[in-house]
């Protein structure tokens, strides 16, 4: 098993990250998206097990997973996934890697944990079967057949970095694999600046991202959906509604909502058109579908 993380400017926990992968992977690479003018913490990881690769620039998230999947030895056969902030519970790729005894599963998942809140990110893991079939998982603490990896193909690039996850995770089902989360196994996993709002007796939790995020959570959501309506339209409904819900959270709860609102507006209709804007590239990044 070989281990692929993911990083932007990591700061020390980089090196956790690596360490509790190691416990299981035999080899770990780290695709790292940190500008080449400036240092990482990456720069620091002296393993011999492990290989870091210095991007140079700001690719976007599926650039840089793909730069690490070109790298994997000959002989994995199983990926796990990670972000530079995820570091594993011991038990945790053992109890996913069990679940490959059925042949069927290309792609197995942990239940993303709020440690903050002392809840689920999700509320589809709150209830349910212990082991549940999903149209999408989050890349990081997931770990991907080998062979499924090889029949999906590449993490697409034009959606830069978010629903990067449930783009692959929908093709891996396209082509016949199942993907499921254990919902009993958790991940303690930051989503960045997640604030509690009340509204009367009601909690509502809201992600204060910048504007160009939420350009991105619209534009790829959008894609999916209008991709997916004619073949899955339960879940391209439910994307739908996502997106609906997070810019109605957005236009209450965010006070940047002037910037954010119209960002989260032009994401929807790029969405539709599939278009790409570079105003909404974050700076200095590279993204060559952007015009």
């Amino acid at each position: 098993m070989t281990a692929l993380v993911t990083a932007y400017h990591p700061d020390d926990r980089l090196a956790a990250v690596v360490e509790s992968a190691l416990v299981t992977c035999s080899e770990v690479i780290v695709s790292d998206n940190t500008p080449s003018t400036s240092a990482s913490a990456a720069e620091k990881l002296d393993d011999p097990r492990v290989t870091v690769l210095r991007n140079g620039s700001n690719l976007g998230l599926a650039a840089a997973l793909n730069s690490a999947v070109g790298e994997l030895p000959a002989d994995t056969d199983v990926v796990l996934f990670l972000d530079q902030d995820s570091v594993l519970p011991p038990d945790l790729v053992p109890s996913l890697a069990a679940h490959f005894a059925d042949a069927s599963v290309g792609v197995v998942a942990p239940t993303p944990w709020d440690a903050t809140h002392g809840e689920s990110y999700e509320k589809a893991a709150r209830s349910g079967p212990a082991l549940a079939d999903r149209d999408g998982v989050m890349t990081s603490g997931m770990l991907v057949r080998r062979s499924c990896l090889t029949a999906v193909g590449r993490f697409r690039e034009d959606f830069f970095v978010d629903w990067v996850d449930f783009d692959f995770c929908l093709r891996t089902r396209e082509h016949g694999f199942r993907v499921v989360q254990d919902t009993t196994v958790l991940l303690p996993h930051s989503l960045g600046d997640r604030r509690e709002h009340k509204v009367g007796p009601l909690r509502v939790h809201v992600l204060h991202y910048p504007a160009w995020r939420h350009y991105w959570v619209a534009r790829n959501s959008t894609v999916l959906a209008r991709e997916h309506r004619a073949k899955n339209w339960r879940w391209s409904l439910s994307a739908a509604l996502f997106l609906a819900r997070w810019t109605v959270n957005t236009a209450v709860f965010e006070r940047q909502r002037r910037t954010h609102v119209p960002a989260l507006l032009a994401g929807f209709r790029d969405g539709w058109t599939g278009r790409a804007r570079q105003e909404y590239v974050p700076a200095g990044a590279q993204y060559s579908a952007a015009r």
